[in-house]
């Protein structure tokens, strides 16, 4: 094949050759001819590539359709049910809302209501007409020891730092926060000027690189953080324990979005990727965690404290509910991330694999919150890839008293799942530190697009309980959702995710699908208590 290659240019070669001669105009054609035969003999000495040595110039053809792949998949291939990780139909419809504009289908529904996993919630008889309902419901966020308690809206805007977004979709999201009343989450890159100038709420989380409030060597700067936790915009403090895209990883910021800019409100170097730690030095156990959310608190003035976690072992959030209820402090919120949350950057592995998804998350949090008596004083907060009403209502019926989007605030910015933000080349300026890609993206043009897409979702949700007979979303639960388990089986989510009794994990009569993590779990340690012994066993041994 690679001989065949070469004589068929070498071929053209001559016969151009000869036509020029006969015909000098023809001798253009050498502009092609001359340069491919330089690559087919490039190709073909080659050692990188089988392909290319194997069928010279033939061989990129395949690296051609490779690039043109994800286009002709979702442009021409996809769908409207299909397309990941967000469906057309659900990415359709927030640009539908974001843009204010018809967001109604025809002829019924695409979805195939036999299909295992199928949910839907029931009307009612009792359907009220949506004029009836609270056009914009609001949960108090504050437990007994705050004092700068937060109304927070229902559905909010999730964490994503400028780093991973341009400065124009930060200060678009933040616009449009400020017009919808809602909050807006920093991501773990710190408080910028980009959050502030447009005075939307914020929820300022802290990671475990402490970007904004660090010292030069890492660690937890206190004085930094009260000057900055009293901003008035600064509405409630989140402690990033992990996150659904890659718990116990720390997050990553690429070196080529590490701008000087960025480096400078982080505290970091510029020009080198910056992977933030798995853990806190701030603290270590659990008990030290609710001293930190002690500290927090008063450094702050009052404000609302939360921690953000994924679920991974069990024994470890109850070993945080265990030492809530020794210390007597509890935090304000706590914000479940799923398994499947979104990020720019992460491992495949962790994308994929590691974590427990937003559901069984959400209900073990709720259950064991609701177990040690907890659950009064502290808010849940989900997040896990939450884009239509319907999602929010399933969310809230689980257990969840809030929401945060972030893949559907990044699709009402203009985002078009073109998959390219761990690359800093997103054609939307989104997902971007490439200023003349930022630059696309208009800031006085999309913050109405965010604000309109909140409006109308909320407006949808409230449309939903109301033909359900629900007065408020205080009042949904996990008896109103059902799920088709298989082809004849349809279950409720309280059948799936059975509640327990307030107070049960407190006492000997626990469920005993519990009954193994509360024992594992100590205040002392996040580590269980059987892995904790096998680590002190072969540091004696070694020793």
């Amino acid at each position: 094949m690679r001989l065949s290659i070469f004589v068929w240019l070498a071929g053209l070669l001559v016969l151009n050759l000869l036509f020029a001669l006969i015909w000098p105009p023809l001798y253009w054609l050498l502009v092609l001819t001359v340069p491919l035969l330089v690559l087919a003999l490039y190709d073909s000495f080659q050692s990188d590539h089988a392909i290319l040595r194997n069928y010279p110039v033939i061989g990129r053809a395949r690296w051609f359709i490779e690039r043109l792949r994800p286009y002709i998949q979702q442009y021409i291939i996809e769908s409207d049910t299909g397309g990941a990780p967000i469906s057309r139909m659900f990415r359709s419809i927030v640009y539908q809302r974001a843009k204010n504009s018809r967001d109604t289908v025809p002829f019924g529904t695409q979805v195939d209501t036999y299909e295992e996993g199928y949910e839907w919630i029931g009307h009612s008889l009792s359907a009220m007409q949506v004029e009836e309902m609270d056009e914009d419901p609001r949960v108090t966020i504050g437990g007994p020891h705050c004092t700068q308690p937060y109304k927070a809206s229902i559905l909010n805007i999730s964490a994503m730092s400028f780093g991973s977004l341009s400065k124009n979709a930060i200060m678009a999201l933040n616009k449009g926060a400020k017009k919808g009343g809602f909050s807006h989450n920093t991501g773990e890159g710190g408080l910028t000027p980009y959050h502030l100038e447009h005075g939307g709420d914020l929820v300022w989380q802290i990671g475990t690189g402490y970007f904004g409030c660090r010292t030069s060597d890492g660690g937890f700067d206190t004085e930094l953080f009260k000057e900055k936790s009293r901003k008035p915009t600064v509405k409630m403090i989140e402690i990033k324990l992990s996150q659904g895209a890659k718990p116990g990883h720390g997050g990553i910021l690429p070196a080529y979005k590490n701008t000087p800019e960025i480096a400078e409100i982080r505290g970091v170097k510029a020009g080198v990727q910056v992977d933030s730690p798995a853990r806190h030095k701030a603290f270590s156990t659990p008990l030290e965690l609710m001293s930190f959310i002690k500290t927090l608190r008063e450094l702050s003035d009052g404000k609302p404290i939360g921690i953000k976690l994924a679920l991974g072992r069990k024994s470890e959030f109850i070993a945080i509910c265990k030492a809530m209820k020794v210390t007597g402090i509890t935090p304000d919120f706590i914000t479940v991330d799923g398994g499947e949350g979104g990020t720019g950057a992460a491992p495949l592995e962790y994308t994929n694999s590691i974590g427990f998804p937003l559901r069984e998350a959400l209900a073990f949090v709720d259950d064991c919150l609701m177990g040690f008596e907890l659950r009064e004083d502290i808010k849940l907060i989900a997040s896990g890839k939450i884009i239509t009403a319907f999602q929010l209502v399933k969310t809230l019926s689980l257990g969840a008293d809030l929401c945060n989007s972030a893949r559907g605030m990044m699709l009402a910015l203009g985002c078009v799942q073109s998959l390219s933000c761990n690359t800093n080349r997103c054609p939307t300026g989104v997902a971007t530190q490439d200023p003349k890609l930022a630059r696309g993206l208009v800031v006085e043009d999309k913050y109405e697009r965010v604000y309109q897409f909140h409006k109308k979702t909320i407006h949808a949700l409230m449309d939903i309980l109301s033909s359900t007979g629900h007065k408020s979303v205080e009042s949904l639960n996990r008896t109103h959702i059902f799920r088709r388990v298989d082809h004849f089986s349809v279950k409720r989510y309280d059948e799936i995710f059975p509640l327990i009794a307030k107070g049960s994990l407190l006492g000997n009569d626990m469920p005993d699908s519990y009954r193994l993590h509360v024992e594992e779990a100590s205040e002392d340690s996040f580590m269980p208590a059987s892995l904790l012994a096998d680590v002190e066993d072969k540091t004696k041994a070694v020793s």
